[in-house]
């Protein structure tokens, strides 16, 4: 379990760390847009108030409170879990990088009231109007690897 738990706390303050970074040192708040390697990778900000690709962002506080306890009950599932089928390797990584990406969301729609996006990406003559962050990044990865990969037990 311990590698749990590791993953989840460096993958939640990679996450957090990457946003003040970029969010605040970098003053993309105020800039908008930080061109690094156009149009491979854009920083631009944006505030999702929703899940991913902006659905469900209606703006109401409500759905910003309801939006942070499925997270959390997510995250609480993940681990009971992890602690009951006591996954291998694999599943141990994949529950982590869920839970810290889920937290550090969560985070951000506690302090700022949305969640910090900044990474944009096109490639290939597509221009991809979305941006997402470090957290997304965890989520989609620990999400698929528990689905994809069969949860065999650890000993």
């Amino acid at each position: 379990m311990r590698l749990l738990y590791t993953i989840a706390v460096a993958t939640f303050a990679i996450d957090q760390l990457s946003k003040w970074i970029v969010v605040h040192a970098m003053n993309l708040i105020e800039r908008g847009v930080i061109e690094v390697a156009p149009p491979l990778l854009t920083l631009r900000m944006a505030w999702n108030t929703g899940i991913n690709f902006g659905l469900f962002s209606d703006g109401a506080n409500s759905s910003r409170w309801i939006l942070i306890g499925i997270a959390l009950v997510i995250s609480i599932g993940v681990l009971i879990w992890a602690h009951r089928e006591k996954p291998r390797r694999a599943g141990l990584v994949a529950a982590g990088l869920l839970v810290g990406g889920a937290l550090g969301n969560v985070i951000d729609r506690i302090v700022y009231g949305a969640v910090a996006d900044f990474l944009n990406m096109s490639c290939c003559g597509i221009n991809n109007p979305f941006a997402f962050n470090v957290a997304d990044i965890a989520i989609f990865i620990g999400a698929a690897t528990l689905v994809l990969i069969p949860a065999e037990k650890g000993a």
